[in-house]
């Protein structure tokens, strides 16, 4: 399956070199666009500017934004894969708690494309990309291969061809938002858990 060519941020480029070469692709576009683009230019170079919007490499291949990592993968479907794809997605109804055992996924979806012959499959998780794939590969093993056998040439997660196949379908977000880049999913529970017990204090001495 051909995909898009992988392109890493150009971190050798200023904020205003961006900004100047957004505005000449806009010389084309409608008028409503080009009038749209002026009107938040100033807000967009300061949010630029911000470090908290920068990107860099979240290891093989994707990108990371402080400790949060993306996934994207677009991948034919094998003969009859979707058919059994979507019947384990109804049986399991929403719920991926086997998926807690990996303790760095802060969500995933599976999108059926095309006519059902495509699964777009995308992820955030914490930290590298390497660690995120060996700790599938060990934690949820038969989870993995039942999910993505559905998908033409998956090689089983125990195949050491396993991450080269991930990487050919893997396509790098151009463009990402996380709301908090600087929380886990083990800050988020410790969160949660401080809050429920500070409003049960609160509670008691109310």
């Amino acid at each position: 399956m051909a995909t898009q060519p992988q392109t890493a941020p150009k971190q050798n480029q200023t904020v205003e070199d961006k900004a100047q070469h957004l505005r000449k692709l806009f010389a084309d576009a409608p008028q409503y666009a080009k009038a749209a683009l002026e009107n938040v230019f100033g807000e967009l170079t300061s949010f630029a500017s911000k470090s908290r919007a920068r990107v860099e490499s979240a290891g093989r291949t994707g990108i990371r934004q402080g400790k949060v990592s993306e996934l994207t993968l677009i991948a034919p479907f094998a003969p009859a894969g979707a058919a059994r794809l979507r019947a384990l997605l109804q049986l399991r109804d929403g719920s991926f708690d086997d998926t807690d055992l990996v303790g760095t996924v802060h969500d995933m979806r599976f999108v059926f494309l095309d006519n059902d012959t495509k699964l777009l499959f995308a992820t955030a998780y914490d930290g590298e990309w390497d660690p995120y794939i060996d700790d599938f590969a060990t934690k949820i093993t038969d989870q993995m291969d039942v999910i993505f056998s559905a998908c033409e040439g998956w090689p089983g997660i125990r195949s050491p061809k396993v991450k080269d196949w991930i990487v050919k379908h893997q396509i790098t977000a151009e463009g990402w938002y996380v709301a908090h880049p600087d929380l886990t999913v083990r800050d988020i529970h410790r969160v949660k858990r401080v809050g429920k017990a500070a409003e049960e204090f609160l509670d008691k001495i109310g």
